[in-house]
């Protein structure tokens, strides 16, 4: 894949920046934004130029809106790909495995996918404006995997509970005293910030920092048969009745009726 449609990808100094590139569709990721996504993370990977990547949407609205719930309703999947696959477990992976820090640069929303995509960054810088959240039980949609244990490990089983039971979104101030960020920034200083940030990782051992995120992913790299097991799940559910309805309602911009779908066990 030599050129990228979904994204942006650059390299720039020591760092590698990656930018989701739907802003009409607020950086929501159809199939083939997580190929593209995937292809840019290995190509930092093997970069020796690249020793940090910050990871952004474009424009100033969202981060990204997590997967493309109106393609869903328009197509029944998330559109072709290069594989003929949805490889967001791969997207997962890869962000954890690259040996160099993943700095997320949340510019906007952070909500359902895009929110699980910053929790697995190592850093998470925010925009003053920036809102975090998950919506998947009002979209017919859910994260069982890194989206709902890893979570929990960063900011406690309550509060993870919350987040995705309510699917009601925090500030970025909030989100700071969560533990969910970081640090938070006024939006013009955002990348500038994440630059700065890459600048300062720069001056450190790049096999001291490899040994460290590899040391730190140990302890939950067990989630991965979660996310693996979830991402099963969640295919069968969005061809349930329950699961299409959550799409149709949200493309048709109405409350979606859940409860005279769901099957009784």
């Amino acid at each position: 894949m030599s050129d990228f449609e979904d994204i942006l990808y650059t390299v720039e100094e020591t760092y590698a920046l990656i930018t989701i590139n739907r802003p009409e569709r607020y950086n929501a990721f159809r199939a083939q934004t997580v190929d593209e996504l995937i292809e840019a993370f290995t190509r930092a990977w093997g970069d020796r130029r690249v020793q940090t990547v910050i990871l952004t949407g474009a424009g100033d609205k969202a981060f990204s809106s997590g997967g493309d719930v109106k393609q869903r309703a328009e197509t029944g999947d998330y559109g072709p790909s290069e594989y003929g696959m949805f490889r967001v477990a791969a997207l997962h992976k890869v962000i954890r495995d690259i040996p160099k820090p993943v700095i997320a640069a949340v510019n906007g929303v952070a909500v359902g996918g895009g929110h699980v995509l910053h929790v697995l960054c190592d850093f998470s810088i925010a925009a003053e404006h920036a809102t975090f959240g998950q919506a998947g039980p009002r979209v017919g949609s859910f994260d069982a995997g890194y989206g709902t244990a890893f979570l929990a490990r960063v900011v406690g089983e309550k509060r993870a509970r919350e987040i995705w039971y309510f699917c009601k979104q925090l500030d970025a101030h909030k989100a700071e005293s969560w533990g969910l960020v970081n640090e938070v920034v006024p939006a013009d200083q955002l990348l500038d910030t994440a630059k700065e940030r890459a600048r300062e990782l720069a001056e450190k051992s790049p096999t001291a920092l490899k040994f460290l995120k590899q040391s730190f992913n140990a302890d939950t790299d067990h989630q991965a048969g979660f996310t693996h097991l979830a991402m099963s799940a969640l295919d069968l559910y969005t061809e349930l009745p329950e699961g299409k309805e959550g799409a149709a309602a949200f493309a048709e911009k109405r409350a979606p009726e859940f409860a005279k779908h769901v099957i009784q066990h």
